[in-house]
């Protein structure tokens, strides 16, 4: 039988076969292990080739394997998570507890009796045009009665902010008059405002738009700033005290 001489291979390809060959193989998803398989021209540098990507695919199905046993679960999105995620903003906290029937009544009352004085001063100043029981001071009430502890209840928060926000007020509706450029301006000043000052005081936005809008409040210019806002907190903060004591000693 004759045989045939075999052909050595240059050089170039032996150092290319001898890397491979050497050189460590890289994990790779299973995604990639399409890209693979590529035709080469060597018979050698195909298995090598192969057999690489073989290895990358049995390392790749370890890990996940090894991480499901270890109750280690990759960060891979769920569409099934979104409903649950967004569900849980309208469920009431689960970390608070129910709260007592004392809880219920002693805020209820208090804003009642708030009210009722507010109200009270309200019929001594109608022959001025004024009235001290205004919107904004119901969400106050809110805030300083069913959660003091909260950081809109701070007192320098609610001072500062219904002190600056009125003022903000006053000074748009003095430069822009009445108006949506007056209301959008001032809003934004106060909100602004707020940051700056580190007192984050919600009820207060409401300030400079009641002001531009109550025809009634333009005659107090300036001291709005002080009355009906910081005025009647000090009165909310008389009643805060009173109704905490009552909520920490009577409770049924």
């Amino acid at each position: 039988m004759a045989s045939h001489p075999v052909k050595p291979l240059p050089s170039g390809h032996l150092q290319l076969l001898r890397r491979n060959l050497i050189t460590p193989a890289v994990l790779k998803p299973p995604s990639m292990v399409s890209a693979g398989f590529k035709n080469h021209h060597i018979l050698g540098l195909c298995i090598d080739e192969s057999a690489r990507e073989m290895r990358s695919l049995r390392s790749w199905s370890h890990r996940r394997r090894v991480s499901k046993s270890a109750g280690v679960s990759l960060p891979v999105a769920s569409a099934e998570d979104f409903p649950a995620v967004s569900w849980e903003s309208w469920k009431p906290d689960k970390t608070t507890v129910a709260p007592s029937l004392s809880d219920v009544i002693w805020p209820a009352a208090g804003a009642f009796a708030a009210m009722a004085i507010m109200g009270r001063i309200d019929n001594i100043l109608n022959p001025k045009g004024i009235s001290m029981s205004v919107a904004p001071l119901g969400a106050v009430s809110a805030i300083l009665f069913t959660t003091p502890s909260a950081p809109s209840a701070r007192k320098y928060n609610m001072f500062i902010a219904q002190i600056g926000c009125a003022a903000i007020g006053v000074l748009a509706f003095s430069i822009f008059g009445p108006g949506w450029l007056a209301r959008s301006t001032a809003l934004a000043a106060s909100i602004a405002f707020m940051v700056i000052t580190r007192a984050n005081h919600p009820p207060a936005a409401s300030l400079p738009l009641l002001f531009i809008d109550g025809a009634k409040l333009h005659k107090l210019n300036f001291w709005y700033a002080l009355f009906p806002g910081a005025a009647a907190c000090i009165l909310l903060c008389f009643i805060q005290q009173i109704v905490c004591y009552l909520k920490d000693n009577f409770k049924f």
